[in-house]
């Protein structure tokens, strides 16, 4: 292993860190806040959409103050992790000091802010990182990242459930967790915020012009939306539709798992027969795997434990191979990259936020209700075709899209 190799393990861990900031939390957050403080799902899908209008203008922005940030990026990725861990610890662990529902909006926009801003350093690193690296500096790159991802996203999604079984206290414990992996990360990756050897900025206008650039762009947007539904409407769909109250841990494991095990070998795959082929195949075996949600009902967890090996696998293709190809590209057209991920930040979350601000609503006015054991059967089809249907939909979209999209590293 080369020294650059060795540092691996640092951007795998840093990963997860973002990982359980990311997904976890719009899949905690908004049935902790219904379920200890009655917050509606509809004002809370608002707020989370309200929190996305922001990012319109800060993740840009955010990209553009990283790439100024470049000599002391350290430094300001040491703070900006110290700010989402207070602020999660804020969100959980401490009784709101306000209206709940402003309460979730303020914590939430310092985890957001500064998730996004981490995100956008740690890919504009990985650009340059990856140049470093022997054979397809990329994927390899990739494979070490979305792996630990994925594992951040396992850790995170079950740890409420295991502090609440070891300690009687499922968030707090979550968030005091929270804190100590945010420490790990941030001396781990000490040493990796160099700016010498990072090229230049180019701007945003270098990446929007680009024309595979602005595809992806959207492939992303497009293919990131059924993970995004799915992951919003997931606890909601094991208690109402599966009825199976205490199996949503296990099964989100299951989900999460099944991504971390399969990412790397979709990164060899891909480097056998292309990034593009492969993640096609990925994204096929994802609405084949959605698909058979729509015919499940009460008693069949066994049967969605299948289903979440499927859809599970299919989503370490999404998040190896897609951010791969972005970078590639970037690594083409502006190296630099800040500007670049800022934007793909903001693709990034926005389809977690559009989900939230049609579906919760829309659930709820189906007669749906969190918690409730008699919900009536057209809510519950609703939710099923919301939770199943809908991501098969738009999967279709972004693979007829990508099917289109020219990939060539040479063509500028």
């Amino acid at each position: 292993m080369t020294s650059a190799s060795q540092s691996l393990p640092a951007y795998a861990l840093f990963a997860a860190l973002l990982a359980s900031a990311g997904l976890p939390i719009y899949i905690h957050a908004p049935k902790f806040f219904v379920d200890e403080y009655g917050v509606s799902l509809a004002a809370l899908g608002s707020v989370l959409f309200g929190l996305r209008l922001l990012d319109v203008v800060q993740d840009p922005l955010l990209g553009r103050l990283s790439e100024k940030l470049r000599d002391q990026r350290g430094l300001a990725v040491g703070i900006a992790s110290g700010l989402m861990a207070l602020s999660m610890f804020a969100l959980f662990a401490i009784p709101p000091l306000l209206p709940p529902l402003v309460w979730f909006g303020l914590t939430l926009t310092g985890v957001f802010s500064a998730f996004s801003f981490l995100t956008i350093c740690f890919y504009a690193q990985g650009v340059a990182k990856a140049g470093t690296l022997p054979g397809s500096g990329h994927l390899s790159l990739a494979r070490w990242r979305e792996t630990g991802a994925l594992l951040g996203v396992c850790a995170a999604s079950v740890a409420p459930v295991g502090f609440g079984l070891f300690i009687g206290a499922p968030f707090s414990g979550f968030a005091v967790g929270f804190g100590v992996l945010a420490l790990a990360s941030v001396v781990a990756m000490r040493a990796e915020w160099r700016s010498v050897g990072l090229p230049a900025a180019t701007g945003f206008g270098t990446v929007l012009r680009d024309p595979i650039a602005r595809r992806l762009l959207l492939i992303a947007l497009l293919n990131a939306a059924p993970v995004a539904v799915s992951s919003t409407l997931f606890l909601f769909y094991v208690e109402g539709a599966l009825e199976a109250p205490g199996w949503e841990g296990p099964l989100l494991l299951l989900f999460f798992l099944s991504a971390a095990a399969a990412a790397p070998f979709w990164g060899v795959l891909a480097e056998r027969h292309g990034a593009k082929t492969v993640l096609l195949g990925a994204m096929v075996l994802a609405i084949a795997s959605l698909g058979g949600a729509l015919f499940l009902g009460a008693g069949d967890a066994w049967l969605f434990a299948l289903v979440c090996i499927g859809s599970g696998a299919a989503l370490g293709a999404d998040l190896t191979l897609l951010p791969a190809m972005f970078a590639t590209r970037m690594a083409v057209i502006a190296p630099s990259a800040a500007e670049g991920f800022g934007l793909w930040s903001l693709v990034s979350k926005f389809t977690l936020a559009f989900a939230a601000v049609t579906l919760l609503p829309t659930l709820q006015m189906s007669g749906f209700e969190s918690g409730a054991t008699n919900n009536p059967p057209s809510a519950v089809t609703m939710l099923i075709w919301l939770y199943a249907g809908l991501p098969c939909m738009l999967k279709l979209l972004a693979i007829a899209l990508l099917v289109g999209t020219r990939l060539e590293k040479e063509k500028t």
